[in-house]
């Protein structure tokens, strides 16, 4: 337990303990000469007291301690519980399956300002074990995109004229949807992201929307509104577009579980991941904590490996529950943990090597030991 925390029981115990006979004893009775206090107690029976006194609040303080302990074991429990059914959904590798079984995953992101991106999500989602991972950026970002890694499936088609239409006939072969990561803002590209999601609701693919895509859906809610397999995935600013857009105020940020259970409902029970010092992870019914221990170092790009890999566990999720694996449980929500849990166990790793050199790279590098300690061991 930190100083903080101590401290922060500390002045609980104080505010409750009721008022005890020997610690008034104690202020009142013992004067500065240290002899009889001005009622004629002895100052040796006052010390006392006094000593009684401290042994109470220290009794005290460990009750709090005790009960803060519970609740952060209560935690770890449901933490515990959580990766047991992200472990239920990771599909065995066998010799009997063939290439694309395990997963097809695409990222609709990429333009000439942005490229590494989308390919922090496509490789990510190939590192956690999906089998194809396809990339649909604009053209003149497919080069730079295809240099970094020869296992990327690239389509330089987000700004042709018919990109709608090329990306769709590729969608009955995709399993999920990762949507914005390297978008960018141009609002040819999120017209063509807009009618892309669209088309995937209908076909019921799962639809990740993180980094620009967020602009869009904050711009325009609708576009995933109620979609039950669509996760959203904002850091805090992006959150706060978002919150204050649909509620028209702004937002509590002294009650960050209570708003994100707000802003999933008023998304239609969306599955809503906000991230920070804790990933909130919510559908609207339930709040989620995943507090897998990271580290302070937060580098760009690490969001891209979180949505790259929950777009792959959001489809292994969904199959599972189809298949009858997961009872009762929204799918999203066990994805988006798996996912958190998995980002965070990344960034530790990298860290514990790399320290304040970590970039994502470096993450992306830890991803297979950080799933087998994660949901394999």
């Amino acid at each position: 337990m930190n100083d903080d925390r101590r401290q922060q029981i500390r002045v609980l115990a104080l505010c409750v303990l009721p008022v005890s006979l020997s610690v008034l004893v104690a202020v009142v009775c013992l004067n500065d000469k240290g002899s009889l206090g001005p009622r004629g107690f002895p100052s040796s029976w006052v010390e006392a007291q006094a000593e009684k006194g401290e042994v109470a609040l220290r009794g005290l303080i460990t009750v709090f301690e005790r009960y803060y302990n519970l609740g952060s074991t209560s935690q770890r429990g449901m933490d515990d519980d959580i990766a047991s059914l992200v472990r239920s959904i990771v599909p065995p590798l066998t010799s009997k399956k063939h290439k694309g079984q395990d997963g097809r995953i695409g990222i609709i992101g990429g333009c000439q300002d942005y490229t590494g991106a989308p390919y922090f999500a496509a490789i990510s989602a190939l590192k956690v074990g999906a089998d194809l991972s396809h990339v649909f950026c604009t053209k003149d970002a497919a080069t730079v995109i295809k240099s970094y890694s020869p296992e990327l499936i690239v389509h330089p088609v987000l700004d042709s004229p018919n990109a709608v239409e090329e990306i769709e006939k590729w969608l009955p072969r995709l399993h999920s949807l990762v949507v914005g990561p390297g978008l960018g803002r141009e609002e040819s590209l999120l017209k063509t992201a807009k009618e892309v999601i669209e088309k995937s609701k209908v076909r019921d693919i799962p639809v990740i929307v993180d980094a620009d895509g967020l602009w869009l859906v904050t711009q325009q809610p609708s576009v995933i509104q109620g979609y039950q397999k669509g996760i959203l995935t904002p850091n805090f600013m992006e959150f706060t577009r978002l919150y204050e857009a649909l509620h028209h105020e702004p937002m509590d940020s002294g009650d960050r579980q209570r708003s994100v259970m707000q802003l999933s409902a008023a998304m239609g029970n969306i599955t809503l991941v906000l991230k920070g010092e804790q990933d909130l992870i919510t559908d609207g019914s339930r709040v989620i904590s995943c507090s897998t221990e990271g580290s302070g170092r937060r580098c760009g790009g690490q969001g891209d490996l979180l949505s790259g890999s929950m777009g792959l566990l959001a489809h292994w999720a969904h199959a599972a529950s189809a298949a009858g694996k997961l009872k009762s449980v929204n799918p999203s929500l066990v994805a988006a943990f798996g996912a958190c849990s998995l980002t965070r166990q990344c960034n530790s790793q990298a860290f514990q090597r790399h320290g304040r050199s970590t970039t994502t790279s470096d993450m992306i590098h830890e991803i297979g030991s950080a799933f087998k300690k994660l949901f394999e061991s």
